[in-house]
């Protein structure tokens, strides 16, 4: 009788830690369906919403000006969300460099080498952007045709 409680009992522990560590891995992609249209960061504490961000050409440079875009920081991106309409077969994950102010003085940036990503799509209009790379610190953005979602990796 005591060796069936000793091997119930192991089976037991095996079972719970097995199932802890299957919750463990299968929350990490967990997230609500946001209300609102727009790219979002998944962080620790949820959603964090990014501010579409126009994309200039002028002569054939592609640039992006600096609009106080949000801080993040590196040990708190997780993923991207994407929820609305968008023409995802031209999206790209880019750092932005340093290209030149403009007259005014603003500071103009432009898409350096994309970022591969695996985009998978979750319900309609809702999608998860992955970078398949580690990200780094620096100014990044998210591009689809004319908008730039960017933010900032400290």
């Amino acid at each position: 009788m005591k060796r069936v409680f000793k091997f119930l009992g192991k089976t037991f522990c095996v079972v719970s830690i097995f199932l802890f560590a299957v919750t463990l891995l299968h929350s990490k992609d967990d997230f609500t369906k946001p209300k609102e249209l727009g790219v979002y960061v998944k962080t620790e504490k949820g959603l964090k919403r990014l501010v579409p961000n126009i994309v200039f050409d002028e002569k054939g440079v592609l640039f992006v000006e600096l609009n106080n875009p949000p801080r993040l920081l590196l040990k708190d991106v997780q993923f991207f969300v994407i929820n609305g309409k968008y023409d995802l077969k031209v999206l790209t994950l880019n750092p932005l460099l340093f290209f030149q102010p403009s007259p005014l003085g603003k500071q103009r940036y432009i898409l350096g080498k994309a970022i591969a990503f695996d985009l998978k799509k979750k319900s309609d209009d809702l999608y998860t952007v992955k970078p398949k790379e580690l990200l780094g610190r620096g100014y990044m953005a998210l591009w689809i045709n004319d908008s730039a979602w960017d933010f900032i990796i400290e």
